[in-house]
């Protein structure tokens, strides 16, 4: 067994960073303790190793640091998780310690923070509905088991009341495995946490999720770690207790922003906006840790959220996120200052893999029908709402003015659904047909003529004889 040095060789100390000179078989990643000189220990994570230099950063922050009296120990192991069953209906700070008042976690195991690459052969196709009791998510944008689905929102757009509708109403419909939410919330409020946790414990919600929360006033190198504490978290709940485990993150523009601290701290050459030319390699480390495996019953799907600084979706943070992810739910302030809630713009938003989960057997055969026809319908109400500002209502045709009426009643009934309602996806079907009965039966191209017949409501079939 080696025997585990303790260095005295703290050479410099800059922001969340520790130098530490004459170190010998240290390795990238590895685990590190500081003992103070007040008797106190704090935690850092190996950085870079440069011959016999290692950079530390410290997730205690560095405030305190003694550089003469510092005592380093380096572990030899990476950042461990200790798991268990027992973590569900938990809360935990950013560094998986409890502080919702209960015991400690009896770990069945140690697992590192970083995971395992998962081998591209062994990933099973994501193809299971999942139904968050959201219309705009699952009739237009269908979410799947084992896939990543953004949401990309603005600073004082609801997010955290779409995230916490998403963490109490999600589940997988005619499935035999338990499901779970893993809730990492990043860089947050005081007063946003406390909106999560009473959100969840008074919705019952709380008895199947696992919430690990890192505050505003936490040390940026935590907010890093937050996010993949959860995912391990999740993984070993999905793949070793087969549980179909949902992983909400947010905000993921305040971990970029801690990146970009840490980046600066480094003195390193930055990329677009400041952030670190790795934003993209280190945002994928994060994203491409959801999907299935073959022969698991478990699966980890990710809806990851982000703030879009000034609403601008070709920020670096955005713009890379839907690169690496399969679709975006877009929320719109224009809808959320009329009033709408969930004020999801359903036009720009996307899942690829909706045509998966959605069909006979999975949903309803009519579901990816009436789909296309909702948004080329919503898409051609828009126009003729814009053509009636310029030229005024005079000029539109009879069947332009249904078409508005549609769009009225499509952003009113369908989108403005609220945050407490939770509509099955056959609700969401009908009410998508019952707004489709107010155009004539001629407009309705995009749907088969028998399908018409069994779906569309008798009252409007008789009405158009």
């Amino acid at each position: 067994m080696s025997v585990i040095k303790e260095y005295r060789t703290v050479s410099e100390v800059v922001g969340p960073l520790m130098i530490v000179d004459q170190v010998e078989g240290v390795h990238y990643n590895e685990l590190v303790e500081i003992k103070l000189h007040d008797g106190t220990t704090r935690q850092g994570q190996v950085l870079e190793v440069q011959e016999d230099k290692a950079m530390v950063q410290l997730f205690e922050g560095s405030s305190g640091i003694n550089l003469e009296k510092a005592k380093v120990r380096f572990t030899g192991r990476p950042l461990e998780l200790p798991v268990s069953e027992d973590m569900v209906g938990r809360i935990f700070n950013g560094m998986g310690k409890p502080i919702d008042g209960g015991p400690e976690i009896i770990p069945e195991k140690y697992l590192d923070i970083d995971g395992q690459a998962i081998n591209p052969v062994s990933r099973d196709y994501p193809d299971e509905f999942i139904q968050t009791g959201i219309s705009a998510i699952d009739h237009l944008n269908t979410l799947v088991r084992g896939q990543k689905l953004p949401v990309f929102s603005g600073s004082g757009l609801p997010h955290k009341e779409l995230a916490a509708q998403i963490a109490r109403q999600a589940t997988v419909l005619n499935s035999e495995e338990n499901f779970a939410v893993v809730f990492a919330a990043m860089g947050i409020t005081f007063e946003e946490a406390e909106f999560f946790m009473n959100d969840l414990r008074e919705t019952g919600a709380i008895d199947r999720s696992v919430l690990f929360i890192n505050l505003a006033n936490d040390p940026a190198i935590e907010r890093i770690a937050t996010p993949r504490i959860a995912l391990t978290a999740a993984e070993y709940l999905a793949y070793e207790k087969d549980m179909h485990v949902l992983v909400i993150m947010t905000d993921m523009t305040n971990y970029c922003e801690a990146l970009r601290e840490v980046s600066a701290a480094r003195r390193e050459v930055p990329g677009r906006r400041g952030y670190p030319g790795y934003l993209y390699t280190n945002l994928s480390t994060l994203y491409e840790r959801a999907g299935r495996l073959v022969g698991k019953k478990g699966s980890v799907t990710q809806i990851p959220i982000l703030s879009m600084p000034e609403d601008d979706i070709t920020h670096p943070i955005p713009d890379l996120t839907g690169y690496i992810t399969e679709g975006q739910i877009i929320l719109s302030r224009d809808l959320y200052n009329s009033g709408y809630r969930p004020p999801i713009n359903v036009l720009p938003s996307l899942s690829r893999l909706k045509d998966k989960g959605s069909g006979e057997g999975k949903t309803r055969k009519d579901h990816a029908a009436t789909m296309n026809q909702l948004f080329a319908a919503y898409a051609q109400g828009k126009q003729a709402k814009e053509l009636a500002v310029v030229l005024g209502e005079s000029a539109l045709s009879d069947t332009d003015k249904l078409y508005v009426k549609f769009t009225d009643r499509f952003e009113k009934e369908y989108i403005n659904q609220g945050f407490t309602t939770n509509r099955t996806i056959q609700e969401s079907l009908d009410l998508g047909w019952e707004l489709l009965a107010i155009l004539p039966r001629t407009e309705l191209k995009r749907i088969k003529d028998d399908m018409i017949d069994e779906y569309l409501p008798k009252t409007s079939q008789e009405a158009q004889a």
